[in-house]
């Protein structure tokens, strides 16, 4: 199953490497991280997306606990959360093709940035699920380049991740 973990860390240097460094002793593969400062300029919140049962995702959350640079952490998958990505695709379409790729762009809500005669760039924000179905329906047309963010999220219960 899919877990998406939410942790509050130290902001110092070494911090997002120890923490990616015990995902890679233990063999845990990570399928998105993203690390930012949040309100307090002291902690950065990490939001890791992994893959196991819940033992695995146990044992990650209890050796997490034991690294000096974790405040706190929180498994949002397992209550209501938010999640979203950004992902920018730069991709080539002719003039016959470029209303049926702005009708797919305003489909999901994104924005389509022109770069050239023939090429743009699609920005977009939602789930990666969303983020997968905009990437299937432009299967059609030449992917150039393709940044996706990784997913970040919070949880919409009454917890918050706070120290």
């Amino acid at each position: 199953m899919r877990h998406i973990i939410s942790v509050l860390l130290e902001n110092e240097s070494g911090a997002l490497s120890r923490v990616s460094g015990l995902f890679s002793a233990r063999g845990y593969n990570i399928e998105s991280l993203t690390v930012a400062p949040t309100n307090d300029p002291t902690l950065s919140r990490m939001t890791i997306v992994t893959i196991g049962d819940e033992r695995k995702i146990d044992q990650i959350e209890k050796q997490l606990n034991k690294l000096v640079d974790v405040a706190a952490l929180q498994d949002i998958t397992i209550s209501g959360h938010l999640e979203r990505e950004v992902v920018l695709a730069k991709v080539i379409a002719d003039a016959s093709q470029k209303p049926d790729l702005e009708r797919v762009v305003d489909g999901f809500n994104a924005a389509l940035i022109t770069v050239s005669e023939t090429q743009y760039i699609i920005e977009m924000s939602g789930s990666s699920e969303k983020v997968d179905e905009l990437l299937k329906s432009i299967d059609g047309l030449v992917i150039l380049e393709l940044a996706r963010s990784g997913v970040t999220g919070l949880s919409t219960d009454e917890t918050v991740l706070a120290v």
